[in-house]
């Protein structure tokens, strides 16, 4: 199986992510779902270098794999206007045991949080703030 691994405008379609990423091989599929929390905010303006960000996100695969022994890291991360509650991150570790699935998922969402180049811009009453960094 491939690895769905990208960034994109629209909305994650997580059922069809868990059904695309199922395998006989897997004794465990963790999911991971990063949202926007209401902060006081209206909205949150996401931007990102896609080029850079999918060759990290296939680094952070890779490292997953060599360093927990999971069978596939899947991770897609949206980016432009996103509404309070909607989804930012998903991500699905496939393993043959959950210890592996959940080492490796809180290890990809922490990499994705140091290393992917993703910036963020909160929306409060119509006017936009300081972009930053997401952590």
């Amino acid at each position: 199986m491939t690895e769905i691994l990208r960034l994109q405008t629209e909305d994650i379609d997580i059922g069809k992510m868990i059904a695309d990423t199922r395998s006989t091989a897997d004794g465990a599929q963790l999911v991971f779902v990063g949202c926007v929390r209401d902060d006081g905010m209206e909205a949150l303006e996401i931007e990102a270098f896609v080029p850079v960000a999918e060759t990290d996100l296939k680094r952070i695969a890779d490292e997953c794999r060599e360093k927990f022994g999971v069978n596939a890291v899947h991770i897609i991360h949206r980016y432009g206007r996103l509404a309070m509650s909607e989804t930012i991150v998903v991500i699905i570790v496939c393993a043959g045991h959950r210890g592996e699935a959940y080492d490796a998922s809180r290890y990809a969402i922490e990499r994705l949080k140091e290393l992917v180049p993703v910036w963020k811009q909160e929306i409060v009453d119509g006017k936009k703030g300081n972009w930053v960094e997401m952590h």
